[in-house]
């Protein structure tokens, strides 16, 4: 006699039904209509003009051009720099309760950190930049590369080897990774565009 006890179910519930997904899930965008819907939910006397969005798959960077301080005619470019990284550094006080606010919905919606940065003339800072570890794997040739690299004192890891073989990468193809990109966003774009099932 079989002494095991069937496993009670609720009467009408599927057995698919029991691992369902959450029901707020992050929406789907393209980096267009995201950086659409964060201009339209960024204050505009924030910045100059739109700021530059960045977005991949993990982060979303926002850097906002601010107004440049006012200095007189003729000054020091030293003392000009100085005056333009205390307005960076006020802008990043005066605003930190707002954007923590804007980087939270921002997370929730679309499922990604948010970092922020700003600019005025020739002085840039970023406040805040989301580190991801990648895992990949090398055959001996290109492990090579990397270890040159570290030996040679270029870098100071392997990861920090491969770090700097793709910013490289991204200095000398930047034109043709731009139109990479905009061809993948093309192609999600008419994506969405079609006849979806019921």
């Amino acid at each position: 006699m079989n002494s095991r006890k069937s496993a009670s179910r609720t009467p009408g519930v599927a057995r698919s039904e029991r691992h369902t997904r959450p029901l707020s899930e992050p929406e789907k965008m393209t980096s267009e209509e995201l950086s659409g819907w964060l201009i339209g939910r960024l204050p505009e006397s924030w910045f100059e003009e739109a700021p530059t969005i960045t977005v991949d798959r993990d982060e979303i960077l926002i850097i906002g051009r601010l107004s440049k301080p006012d200095v007189g005619n003729e000054v020091d470019p030293v003392a000009e720099a100085a005056a333009e990284t205390g307005r960076i550094s006020s802008f990043r006080e005066e605003t930190r309760e707002e954007r923590v606010t804007i980087a939270r919905e921002t997370q929730h919606h679309f499922g990604r950190t948010v970092s922020w940065g700003a600019e005025i003339g020739d002085t840039a800072q970023v406040f805040t930049n989301l580190s991801v570890p990648v895992m990949t794997r090398l055959r001996q040739p290109e492990r090579t590369v990397l270890d040159t690299l570290v030996d040679s004192g270029v870098a100071r890891s392997r990861s920090d080897a491969l770090a700097w073989c793709v910013r490289l990468v991204a200095t000398n193809a930047d034109d043709w990774l731009l139109k990479l990109r905009t061809a993948m966003e093309s192609v999600e774009t008419i994506r969405q565009q079609g006849p979806t099932l019921t």
